[in-house]
């Protein structure tokens, strides 16, 4: 069957004529007079288009298994996607206890991957951060040079934290890394 595109008028063995209302990866969703809404695949052979509207170009049909495997291979080739950062196991099931000086008061305990995940949180927003003031086309060299000191600075500051991870490559470094 040609591709049809919404608005195309169809005709289907079964359910009579219908029009197009949505292409989606690998189907159309059709409305029909004789049977409502109803999705069919791209493949059927059961589907003719009758009109397709003036001016719409026909949709180009994906085949999801293909579109799998090429995104498959894009992720395993560029790593887009950044690898979990895993906790120490020293640390898995234990719990954070923040006690005030203040024995009237009541600590308050976190358990310790909750508090590693906003760390870590901090820790890619810190370089998203870092990679916009970088890539920004009004900041002066300068400017980006200034704002990148404060930024090693908390980079410095968040190495207490550095206890906390089961990796080294994963640690907090002065130099943003």
């Amino acid at each position: 069957m040609e591709n049809a595109s919404v608005g195309s008028r169809v005709k289907h063995d079964r359910y009579g004529e219908g029009m197009v209302s949505r292409v989606n990866l690998t189907n159309y969703e059709i409305f029909f007079e004789k049977g409502g809404k109803i999705n069919i695949s791209f493949e059927s052979s059961e589907l003719t288009v009758l009109e397709r509207p003036e001016n719409t170009p026909a949709p180009i049909v994906v085949d999801a298994k293909k579109l799998k495997m090429a995104m498959q291979a894009f992720f395993d080739e560029y790593e887009p996607l950044p690898k979990p950062v895993e906790l120490g196991d020293k640390w898995n099931g234990g719990t954070l206890i923040i006690q005030p000086a203040d024995t009237t008061l009541q600590a308050k305990e976190v358990p310790i991957d909750t508090f590693f995940h906003k760390i870590v949180m901090m820790r890619d927003k810190i370089r998203v951060l870092e990679q916009n003031i970088n890539a920004h086309t009004k900041l002066t060299d300068e400017d980006k040079v200034n704002l990148q000191q404060y930024i090693s600075r908390v980079y410095g500051s968040m190495t207490t934290f550095n206890i906390l991870f089961k990796h080294k490559d994963d640690y907090f470094t002065s130099k943003g890394e």
